[in-house]
């Protein structure tokens, strides 16, 4: 199948599955991923579905996979942070994603090769899809966005974040600011398309749970599991692309070698292998590429991978629980760094970096990392989205707030089209 060919089926696919309640893409965007198993997959329709608030979700999680044991897709909302510590989340939660939502699909539909394969399913349902009519994308208003905070209350903030690190009680967080729009009204899938198409990167995605939406250009990979393998790609490390090649060459070279992005990186790989060993068997965690630099369409970042081998005594879904909220998105100590974010952000985070992606019925898995994401509530027209980054001693208030609305760059340019 051409490339032309494969995403005109991709468009169709996509729009057939938004025509269900409940559907799920992860697409690869044709980026080359040793662990990835799919370059584009679909779930939609819910034959199962768990929905569930803080208390035992994880454990409701496990019981049902051992239930179903087949594929799933899901879920896991910042705000599992709360179930095993003792931390809270007072902020105003405007959009009401489940902390966690699984469901198993009535239909998958992989594609894998240059090849469309129904995974889950009636397989004639290929050429329902493949005659599919997209309609056209509907009009809508103009959006005011609005940000939660002006760049003086930012810088405010962060000056208070730097306090805590002088005085010992973190090493790094992960500052977060959210944009909105009130009384907003998109054409979800459209956005989806117009984002990917402007931001193209290795683990977007499209989840529809009813009225609720996630729309992610993210680039980032929290946990997989390969056989009894896990492994976590922590992004730490951005850089501006310049559309003059050589420019663009001495900028990723300077990233590679910037000490301070190196600081912010190597704590959070501390982090994530202190994470991995409570899941471990023992000896077997291992930085596999320290500072790895990768390109995006709008950025390079900075990416280490971190694996280990799962300890067989061990269920995979605990394992998933070790090591979630992921560190890239928290800071160092985990713990308090997520008091610090509770006390110093002015909105909930909610789906925002949390994760979405699929278990197999195997128990292999793949999970991303829900940043450069649009959230929309589609009954009360409220969206939003996140931006943030780490903060160290070494941070500049202000090189960190020109980074924020570097990444926030694709989706406002997405909802201006």
């Amino acid at each position: 199948m051409s490339h032309l060919e494969l995403s005109l089926f991709k468009s169709k696919a996509l729009h057939w599955a938004n025509t269900f309640d409940i559907c799920c893409c992860l697409d690869s965007n044709n980026y080359t991923d040793p662990y990835g198993k799919f370059d584009f997959v679909i779930a939609a329709g819910a034959t199962q579905v768990l929905s569930k608030e803080i208390g035992g979700a994880f454990e409701a999680l496990q019981a049902f996979y051992e239930t179903h044991k087949t594929w799933m897709f899901g879920l896991f909302s910042y705000d599992l942070k709360n179930e095993h510590e003792q931390l809270q989340s007072n902020h105003a939660d405007f959009h009401q994603f489940p902390a966690l939502f699984f469901f198993v699909p009535q239909y998958l539909i992989a594609w894998k090769d240059g090849q469309a394969q129904v995974i889950l399913g009636d397989p004639e349902i290929l050429e329902e899809i493949a005659n599919f009519d997209v309609p056209v994308a509907k009009t809508c208003a103009p959006l005011n966005i609005q940000a939660s905070m002006d760049k003086n209350s930012y810088l405010e903030k962060i000056k208070q974040l730097h306090q805590h690190i002088s005085r010992g009680d973190i090493y790094e967080v992960t500052y977060c600011q959210e944009f909105f729009a009130e009384n907003a009204e998109i054409d979800p899938l459209h956005v989806f398309e117009q984002l990917n198409l402007l931001s193209p990167t290795p683990f977007a995605g499209y989840f529809k749970i009813n009225d609720q939406y996630i729309l992610s250009a993210s680039p980032e990979r929290f946990l997989c599991k390969r056989s009894n393998k896990l492994i976590s790609q922590p992004i730490k490390g951005t850089a501006k692309r310049s559309k003059e090649a050589l420019a663009d060459e001495q900028i990723k070279q300077a990233l590679s070698e910037n000490i301070k992005e190196q600081a912010e990186n190597v704590m959070i790989v501390d982090l994530v292998r202190n994470d991995l060993t409570k899941s471990a068997l023992k000896g077997s965690v291992k930085v596999e590429e320290l500072f790895g630099i990768y390109s995006f369409p709008q950025v390079h970042q900075m990416i280490s991978t971190i694996s280990c081998e799962l300890d067989p005594d061990l269920h995979f879904i605990a394992a998933i629980k070790n090591t979630f909220p992921m560190g890239s998105m928290t800071g160092a100590p985990k713990i308090r760094a997520m008091e610090l974010i509770e006390k110093y952000e002015l909105s909930k985070r909610g789906a925002y970096s949390g994760s979405f992606g699929y278990i197999s019925p195997e128990g292999e898995f793949d999970f991303n990392v829900i940043i450069r994401s649009i959230l929309y509530q589609e009954s009360n027209k409220h969206l939003s989205f996140q931006v943030g980054g780490a903060i160290t001693y070494a941070a500049n208030a202000n090189d960190e707030y020109e980074e924020c609305m570097l990444k926030a760059s694709a989706i406002i340019q997405t909802l201006s089209l």
